[in-house]
Order: structure tokens, then sequence, then C-alpha cells
């Protein structure tokens, strides 16, 4: 079994790295949106054309972005939405409610400290991890029925 799996949410950090770097050797697919923060942002203007009021120079670019995050949404199997500590991620959000509209698996990767904030959020996905590699030991286990080591030791 092949997975195809979206990345969506936070771009400051490199939780899609840790993320890949867990899953090597398991048949997985990941795609996710632009991460460079300035071609995110300017996307838009850059192909649309220059805009001189702020508020429909981002329109441009969120509608641009919407495009791509739309088909890696609707081409996966799973989604991971990741809400980072630092930025409020309001397109994460947004990500998340159609994964769950489209009925994808849905796992969202969120700090303790968001659980009030996204209690909706998280009822709607099918995991809640707290770090990258809980989301690759997921995504192990879907493959191949295998637990981390120290679970199956656990488990003994």
């Amino acid at each position: 079994m092949t997975l195809s799996v979206y990345l969506s949410g936070e771009i400051h950090t490199d939780w899609r790295e840790q993320i890949l770097a867990a899953c090597q050797g398991l048949d997985v697919t990941f795609a996710s949106p632009v991460t460079d923060h300035d071609a995110s942002d300017d996307c838009g203007v850059a192909i649309l054309g220059a805009e001189p009021n702020k508020f429909w120079h981002d329109h441009k670019g969120a509608k641009v972005n919407a495009i791509r995050t739309r088909l890696g949404i609707e081409k996966a199997d799973v989604v991971v939405v990741r809400f980072g500590e630092k930025y409020r991620q309001w397109n994460a959000a947004f990500d998340a409610g159609m994964a769950a509209a489209l009925g994808k698996s849905l796992i969202v990767l969120s700090p303790p400290e968001h659980d009030h904030p996204l209690k909706e959020v998280h009822g709607a996905a099918l995991a809640v991890a707290r770090e990258p590699g809980q989301v690759a030991d997921i995504l192990r286990y879907v493959l191949t029925g295998g637990l981390p080591p120290a679970q199956s030791a656990a488990a003994e």
C-alpha cells in the first residue's frame, strides 16, 4: 500500500523534514504548500500583477495558494495539519476543516497548550500528535502494522 500525505500548516520550523526523515523506507509520498514564506505571500502579484492595496495583494496570493492546497488535500490519503507554538495559523484551521469535510484521514500536530482553542479541530481529527515523530509512527503503523520499538516491548 502507498500513502499520499499532505503536510499542511506552520512553515517556520522543520517539522516536515523530521517527518520525512522518520518515514525513510516507507511507501509514502508527501506534498505540502509552498514553504518559502516570501514566495507564498507574493505569488499572486508575481503572477497576476501588482496591487497597491495590501488587502488585494494578500487576497491574490491566498487564492493562488488555495489552488495548490485544495489539489494537495483532495489527492491525499492522509492530511497532517501542524499548529505551531509561536504563530497563529488560521489557514491551517481551514485546511483541517476542508480535509474533514472531504472525509480525509486527519492528523493534527499541536502542543498541549492549544488543546482548548483547537477542541473542534481536534474533534474532527483521527489522531492528535504532539511531536513529528508520533506522526511518522502513525504512518508506519498504518502501512506496516508495526509499533514503535518502545511500545512493542511494553506490549509484551
